[in-house]
């Protein structure tokens, strides 16, 4: 698997990233075990974690596996704080780097490879936040620094911020939404992630499970769209502008001989400024799936229809 610079920094990732918010929760050991396995030795180096995923399990579980399955040495792993277990937003200086020693600890490790913040927090002043960032890189708790779901000023703020000043540690990455079925970061997120320099991480790059095709005909029994912490996170893409996008998935599929996944996947995974689409495979059949769906780069022509069919 290729291997990116994410923005103009020289942290390198897999241009496929291991999504595990699934882990624990719906994901069981095993099949995570698999999955990583099988991720690493496709070439996959980035594993995406959180510290409120599976209330920390999540990171818990990735610790036992680089140490007894796969080595720390060949993955990149990427964490985040800033949300907290009652689903609140806390960037306090206090609070993040509370919160990095917890996932460190789960971990097993002395540092991460890239923190990233969760969320942009209206109520903490961002230069404090931002001092936990460099406080992070400066004392060896990560190597890079980055931020998720931030609009196009908040991560213009953030990045100019950290260029701004002598020994600051630099804004490398924003994680953000972007799919066929989720183009609206290419209005100002995008914009800004290219003019500061900042590399984007996609996430849910198959639109929620739906650029994948199933659900044409309905919700199956055993998806994400029928279980029920996960039904209102797919229904916003069940609508008549999805199903239209994704007949058009469906169309090129059948003419190159792919899956919806495969064209899905490659289009937004080789959009400009995106250093790594990140899935989250519920099982380990669904990973194979995805990694083989990774060899397909677009023709021309049909990456500019699916441009059109499903611009803003």
């Amino acid at each position: 698997m290729d291997q990116r610079f994410v923005g103009r920094s020289g942290l390198a990732v897999s241009r496929i990233g291991l999504g595990t918010m699934t882990w624990v929760r719906d994901t069981p050991p095993e099949e995570a075990t698999a999955q990583l396995t099988a991720f690493a030795d496709a070439g996959g180096t980035l594993i995406d974690t959180a510290d409120v995923y599976a209330d920390g399990e999540a990171e818990r579980l990735i610790g036992r596996l680089i140490r007894d399955v796969v080595p720390r040495s060949r993955l990149v792993i990427a964490t985040k704080s800033v949300l907290t277990p009652r689903g609140d937003v806390d960037a306090s200086r206090r609070n993040l780097i509370r919160s990095l020693d917890a996932s460190l600890s789960r971990l097993g490790v002395d540092e991460v490879d890239l923190w990233q913040l969760h969320a942009f927090d209206p109520r903490v002043p961002l230069e404090e936040t931002l001092a936990a960032v460099d406080l992070a890189v400066s004392t060896g708790r990560t190597a890079y620094a980055g931020v998720c779901n931030y609009t196009g000023w908040q991560l213009a703020a953030a990045a100019v911020h950290q260029q701004c000043g002598p020994g600051r540690a630099p804004i490398v990455s924003i994680q953000a939404e972007y799919s066929l079925l989720a183009r609206e970061i290419e209005l100002e997120v995008l914009p800004a992630a290219e003019y500061t320099g900042v590399g984007v991480l996609a996430w849910s790059p198959l639109g929620r499970g739906v650029l994948t095709g199933k659900y044409r005909t309905g919700i199956p029994a055993d998806s994400r769209g029928a279980s029920p912490h996960m039904a209102e996170f797919v229904r916003p893409y069940l609508d008549e502008r999805c199903r239209r996008i994704v007949e058009s998935v469906v169309t090129a599929a059948d003419g190159l001989g792919v899956t919806p996944l495969a064209v899905a996947l490659s289009w937004v995974r080789d959009r400009p400024g995106v250093a790594s689409a990140i899935v989250g495979a519920r099982t380990h059949a669904q990973l194979l799936d995805i990694l083989k769906a990774d060899r397909l780069t677009l023709p021309r022509e049909i990456r500019e229809a699916l441009d059109d069919v499903s611009a803003l």
